[in-house]
């Protein structure tokens, strides 16, 4: 009898146990990781909230910052009291770059636009109507943000860049009460990993939904856009970038550029190089290796041959000068002379890849007109 009751005692016990696990179960939170291609950002979607997860906030980071996106009139959950909070859809927002601007612009968010710094740079007719409306207010240099405006706006949201851990501008926006996110979409390596910030943004303004489907035809188009250029029969040698004063800048083997070049099959000269950025190389190098290439792509700030030229003699010696083989994403400018290629293209890389497949295999897309590149100017 003893022994009866002590077995179904233990019995108890372990249906008890098993429905407190159960119960458990049924309150843990299901994480979906949303994110792909970009390294430098992550989305975990639980009930009710979302967490933000930024990884790369400037360059060499080695800490990352977390916060949870918690919709207003929604109560903050337990779990997330230890983070910051950022109460969504934002209202009124402050960016810091215009790679941020075609963003707000697909996710139709320009209007929450408050201040800019150096809104001259801006190049999009929306926002520059906005701008000239006086709804967005001009706040100085993005270096030292003036900051008696920034109060007066009250943005509940300032999206920033920093090359450091050390940034006392931002700081003392945080110190003011006002939110600070630091947007590291720049430090991408990858065409797709860039644009995919799109969904930062989003986050911001509980706009998931509208992003993914957005993203899902930029990813669909760039990877039609790759297929096309596997089938060139040839690789035109490609050379990049100008000198400067000494130095000639060309992009790094594992840059973003160079994974334009490779997903347009072509061969980049400096494919084989380590560095996600810049090369610095002298005239010589870069003439001994380049002198016989297809196509020179990118010749800095220059747009005319006649400009290049001047500035130097030599290179008139690359073949790619000789033949008239040289492009630019320069020529393309908005109503203040801003270039619309490093507004745009970030968040539009399945149009760069068309641009330089048209380029480099003509033959594959024979009705498709570049939107950014353009031949040199006489």
């Amino acid at each position: 009898m003893k022994l009866q009751k002590l077995l179904f005692f233990s019995c108890l016990v372990v249906m008890a146990f098993s429905c407190k696990r159960a119960q458990n179960k049924t309150v843990e939170r299901k994480i979906n990781t949303e994110i792909e291609y970009a390294q430098g950002f992550d989305i975990q979607q639980y009930d009710g909230y979302k967490k933000l997860l930024i990884k790369t906030p400037y360059p060499g980071a080695t800490e990352q910052f977390e916060y949870a996106l918690v919709p207003k009139g929604v109560e903050i959950p337990k779990e997330v009291m230890d983070i910051t909070i950022i109460r969504t859809p934002i209202e009124k927002m402050v960016v810091t770059s215009t790679t941020h601007i075609p963003m707000l612009e697909l996710l139709e968010k320009e209007s929450s636009l408050v201040g800019f710094p150096n809104t001259q740079y801006i190049s999009s007719a929306e926002t520059r109507n906005l701008i000239e409306k006086g709804n967005i207010k001009e706040l100085g240099k993005e270096e030292s943000i003036n900051t008696e405006i920034l109060l007066e706006l009250q943005p509940e949201l300032v999206v920033g860049f920093s090359m450091s851990s050390n940034n006392k501008m931002f700081e003392n926006i945080g110190k003011a009460g006002i939110q600070v996110l630091l947007n590291g979409d720049w430090l991408e390596e990858t065409p797709l990993g860039r644009a995919e910030w799109l969904k930062f943004f989003a986050a911001l303004y509980d706009e998931d939904e509208m992003a993914d489907s957005i993203f899902e035809n930029i990813e669909s188009t760039y990877k039609q856009a790759m297929a096309i250029a596997k089938e060139a029969t040839t690789r035109p040698t490609i050379l990049s970038g100008v000198q400067f004063k000494d130095v000639w800048n060309l992009p790094g083997g594992e840059s973003f550029v160079a994974q334009f070049l490779k997903d347009a099959n072509t061969n980049y000269l400096w494919a084989d190089t380590k560095g996600k950025g810049s090369l610095s190389l002298s005239f010589e190098t870069v003439f001994n290796k380049g002198q016989k290439a297809a196509l020179w792509i990118a010749p800095g700030h220059y747009n005319s041959y006649a400009q290049l030229q001047e500035t130097n003699e030599h290179y008139t010696q690359f073949e790619a000068f000789q033949k008239k083989k040289i492009y630019s994403f320069n020529n393309k400018k908005g109503k203040n002379g801003g270039v619309i290629y490093y507004e745009l293209a970030p968040v539009q890389p399945h149009i760069v890849l068309k641009d330089i497949i048209k380029i480099a295999h003509p033959e594959l897309l024979p009705n498709y007109t570049p939107y950014f590149l353009a031949q040199l100017k006489e």
